[in-house]
């Protein structure tokens, strides 16, 4: 079996006959001047737009006037009738829905590249039950019953439009413009796809239509549509535009950037995502302009390969050797700037066409010498028809040797056969169709680059891959793109404005799309280490912000450490006086015979000194790397070592006043003067203390602390009082002690002592009041270890103020005067 293709594009003649306009004679109608065809048992026909025009209005009052039939001749749907019913009627007559011989039947008809030429064509073949196999643009029909004879060389759209999406949000394009044909693929494109677009996270500075064209457009309408599309594009603040197209558009695009030439609208650069519908189509007249519009553009296209063979046809093809194909010869005519014999006479100044002219030669504004997406779909879309008529032939060569039947297979039987065809073509790559009739295929990602001379090279730069993950389906080499120059980084920008720092968040403009947005200092603690982050996040309790607030940093454990220098103070003066206070109870031991130490009971200064001793050694608890074990004893262990030397202020001071009142005649002190009443004040005082601790060591003991929050940059390694209450109460019962000593040594102030030592000891009360008083506020407003500093501090100026207040005049008589340490000068101070 020979199969035959035959082609008809669709243009009308340069000229006709003149004719009565009155009448139409519809066996004569306008011819189609572009038509190839060859004979054959059975027939693959084409309808396909390659030339496009605007004209002013017609109407069909009168026969149309031979300016109609240029070399630029609109393509309409009238046209695209015209040649669906010459393909179905007898070769060589016009005689519509007749067809007298039975050979050259026609089986399937190639339509494109644009969706206008597909939908028309159906409205005649969808009659006959013609499939039909589209190529160049995504066909959508509202007409399901039509949609089952459609067999698209276009993969699915949905495919395209996730990949452009995954692109946006690849480079990080949330701030685009779009512009659409204004067709029923454009409109369906703007109210299906955009709304998924925004949920994604992209905004829209602008969404326009570019008109589409019809028979009643006129140039001039376009011309000042396209002029206000120009300044709508060039006056956006998006750098990446979106644009929905057919074949056609590109080149409405550049005529409309050069026209916006002469009403100095200022072009600026911008980065052009197209379609896979979209593609370069030349001008028939020459523009010296506009193609730089889409130098660095990145525009989606149907897959493509090289063909074994294809580029030597090309080289040796030559139109004088071709036949009944008129359409070679004027395209050679153009791209050559020449004439063949038939048309010098016409244009006797044209040099002649040889034939022997290389297409290689052309730039490619005028013809590409590649395998393009549209002629790989014709290629792909002849081979599905041929094996689908192979397989048919070889069923029905078995049901023949069955049944002894035979017959011509009507064209409608081919449907079922095209759904599920399944081949691999010469290049190796699989055809065929999903269950909607689509191409099972990807697109490739391409990028324009443009060069002075008017040429440009299509660079595969990616691909969608339906059969990816989803989340995956793009994959793309952008360090291999080449962007405008224009831009100053590279990949561009195209946001509202420019993103939130590290360090800063987002927070929405009112009443502007949720890509623009306001920039905000992360609140204190926070940080944000992404741009344009919505929320910034907190650290973690182990740490914290850093200065710019977009890292967080380990927090230091801290605590009062003998190896720094407030440590190392603190310790050097608790050893200080703990010395001291040893050299003075060992002066005191010395001098225990001498007066001056009988006179102030020794027994009770033998304790207060080893109390304060105590005292001073217990702050050595306080510094250094906290442990559990003394963490739990340290409070309660100073409470009662304080309360103990307290006490024994206290009972040296109760002393005095007993034994003065005792030398009264008739009083019933005597019988309390003496050791047990000292013994007994320190004791109860001390036991009481004791209780105190004990129940709070019970209830609510100190433990090991890891702080976090008290300091920003460092976990205070503390020792927590456990129950605060009972550390006050600690405190408290202290502050109890000292201020009935301080009220006991005031009224004793005046008393005759020898050596003063009730001032001394009021004195003191009133310096150790004074300590403990400001610690409380100081204790409650201090954080971390400088916590633990102040209660040292106020320890050792308490301690330090009772020893010196209290022994100090009595060491300096001991050492520096011992000659008042008689008993003799005594008596006589006393009278």
């Amino acid at each position: 079996m020979v199969i035959f293709v035959a082609l008809v594009l669709v243009l009308l003649p340069q000229a006709v006959s003149k004719v009565p306009i009155s009448r139409c004679n519809v066996s004569r109608p306008l011819p189609i001047h572009h038509k190839y065809h060859q004979s054959g048992d059975l027939i693959i026909g084409g309808i396909i737009s390659h030339i496009f025009r605007f004209l002013d209005t017609i109407c069909f009052q009168n026969r149309p006037s031979p300016e109609l039939f240029g070399d630029l001749i609109e393509f309409s749907a009238r046209s695209i009738y015209l040649a669906s019913m010459e393909l179905l009627s007898t070769k060589g007559t016009f005689f519509p829905n007749y067809k007298c011989d039975t050979q050259e039947n026609l089986v399937a008809v190639i339509g494109g590249p644009n969706s206008d030429v597909d939908l028309n064509m159906a409205d005649m073949l969808y009659n006959y039950k013609i499939p039909q196999l589209s190529y160049g643009s995504a066909l959508i029909t509202d007409n399901k019953m039509q949609g089952v004879f459609f067999h698209q060389m276009f993969p699915n759209v949905d495919h395209q439009y996730k990949g452009m999406l995954q692109l946006l949000l690849h480079f990080r394009w949330t701030w685009i413009g779009i512009l659409y044909l204004d067709d029923s693929n454009g409109k369906r494109f703007v109210q299906n796809v955009l709304p998924k677009f925004s949920q994604s996270g992209i905004c829209f500075d602008f969404i326009d239509k570019i008109p589409e064209p019809t028979f009643a457009s006129n140039a001039d309408v376009m011309v000042d549509y396209g002029i206000q599309m120009v300044k709508v594009i060039m006056g956006s603040t998006a750098s990446a535009l979106v644009v929905h197209g057919e074949i056609q558009t590109m080149a409405y695009m550049r005529a409309s950037v050069c026209s916006s030439a002469f009403f100095d609208i200022p072009v600026k650069t911008k980065v052009w995502i197209m379609t896979a519908q979209m593609d370069f189509t030349s001008p028939s007249f020459p523009i010296s302009c506009g193609i730089e519009l889409i130098h660095g553009a990145i525009s989606f296209a149907i897959h493509s390969s090289e063909l074994l063979g294809f580029q030597k046809l090309l080289q040796v093809r030559d139109p004088t050797l071709t036949k009944g194909d008129d359409f070679i010869r004027d395209f050679w005519e153009h791209a050559f700037k020449c004439s063949f014999l038939r048309s010098v006479v016409d244009n006797v100044d044209s040099k002649i066409c040889t034939g022997e002219e290389k297409l290689e030669t052309l730039p490619a504004t005028v013809f590409e010498m590649s395998m393009t997406g549209h002629s790989y779909s014709i290629y792909n879309a002849v081979y599905a028809v041929a094996h689908v008529l192979h397989n048919i032939e070889l069923l029905k060569s078995k049901q023949r040797a069955i049944a002894n039947r035979g017959g011509w297979t009507q064209p409608w039987q081919l449907h079922h056969y095209l759904r599920y065809v399944s081949f691999n073509n010469s290049s190796g790559e699989k055809v065929s169709f999903d269950e909607n009739g689509s191409l099972v295929a990807g697109f490739d990602i391409i990028n324009w680059i443009t060069f002075p001379n008017q040429s440009f090279l299509r660079v595969r730069v990616g691909k969608i891959d339906p059969q990816a993950h989803t989340g995956k389906v793009l994959t793309i080499s952008a360090d291999d793109i080449i962007w405008p120059s224009k831009f100053n980084q590279t990949p561009p920008r195209s946001l509202c404005n420019d993103n939130c720092h590290l360090g800063y968040r987002r927070a929405k403009k009112e009443g502007r799309p949720f890509c623009c947005y306001d920039c905000l200092p992360c609140p204190e603690g926070k940080i944000s280490n992404k741009t344009d982050m919505d929320d910034c996040i907190q650290c973690q309790e182990d740490q914290y912000p850093n200065r710019d607030q977009d890292l967080c940093i380990p927090k230091k454990i801290s605590f009062l450490s003998y190896d720094e220098p407030l440590g190392t103070s603190l310790a050097i003066f608790a050893l200080s006086f703990s010395f001291l206070t040893a050299l003075v109870l060992g002066v005191f031991i010395k001098h225990k015979d001498t007066p001056i130490v009988k006179a102030n009971n020794r027994s009770l200064t033998y304790g207060l000194l080893i109390s304060l001793l105590l005292c001073f050694l217990c702050v050595l608890l306080f510094i250094g790397q906290p442990e559990k074990i003394p963490c739990l004893f340290r409070q309660p262990a100073f409470g009662i070592i304080f309360s103990m030397a307290v006490s024994c202020v206290l009972a040296k001071t109760i002393t005095v006043i007993m034994a003065f009142a005792a030398t009264k005649p008739g009083s019933r002190m005597r019988k309390w003067i003496g050791k047990r009443l000292a013994f007994s004040i320190v004791l109860s005082c001390s036991l009481i203390q004791t209780t105190i601790c004990a129940v709070w060591l019970a209830t609510s003991p100190p433990f090991l602390h890891f702080d976090m929050h008290s300091m920003t940059e460092e976990i205070v390694l503390e020792c927590n009082e456990g129950s605060v209450i009972m550390f006050y109460c600690v405190l408290g019962f202290m502050g109890f002690l000292a201020i009935v000593s301080f009220t006991v040594a005031f009224l004793a102030r005046k008393l005759p002592d020898s050596f003063n030592e009730a001032k001394f000891i009021t004195f003191s009360m009133l310096l150790f009041c004074s300590v403990w008083l400001s610690f409380v506020p100081t204790y409650q407003s201090t954080k971390g270890k400088y916590m633990v500093a102040v209660e040292i501090f106020s320890i050792l100026a308490s301690s330090a103020g009772l020893l010196i207040c209290i022994f100090l005049p009595k060491c300096y008589i001991i050492v520096v005067r011992p000659e008042l340490n008689t008993r003799g000068q005594l008596i006589r101070i006393n009278d």
